[in-house]
């Protein structure tokens, strides 16, 4: 088995009257990927912040987004999709643009790969347990 290796990510809550924004990828079914927030690597050099910024406004095609604050880190083993841990950097975010109830986004990734496709919707924050991958681990702190 290969060693795992830590990556530094951000992951982001960015909430509207009680209510969490979340996608899909539609490229991939339910089944691999899940519901997910937006996150993403630190690229080298880069903040924390500005990596929350920058994968918010990648993944949903918003840019009107806002800290509020740092909720916290946390590690997350991804095995065995990947041998790694990430050190997840988690801010909740204020988006300051209207927005309908879903919209498709997609994200091009500096024309390195194929785009990346995804559906952006809000849930209820009580519904947040559907997240994938352990995204759902600092929600309890955004009424702290």
């Amino acid at each position: 088995m290969p060693e795992k290796v830590t990556k530094e990510k951000v992951l982001v809550y960015v909430v509207r009257d009680g209510r969490l924004l979340v996608f899909r990828h539609t490229d991939y079914s339910y089944e691999e990927v899940g519901i997910q927030v937006p996150a993403g690597s630190i690229r080298p050099g880069e903040s924390p912040e500005a990596a929350a910024l920058r994968e918010a406004a990648e993944e949903t095609g918003l840019a009107d987004f806002k800290i509020v604050r740092k909720l916290g880190e946390t590690d997350y083993d991804i095995s065995p999709y990947r041998f790694e841990i990430q050190h997840r950097h988690v801010f909740h975010l204020e988006l300051t643009e209207p927005t309908p109830e879903r919209w498709m986004s997609k994200e091009d990734h500096d024309g390195e790969q194929e785009p990346t496709h995804f559906e952006c919707f809000w849930i209820p924050l009580e519904a947040a347990h559907i997240l994938q991958s352990g995204q759902g681990a600092l929600l309890g702190r955004l009424a702290a």
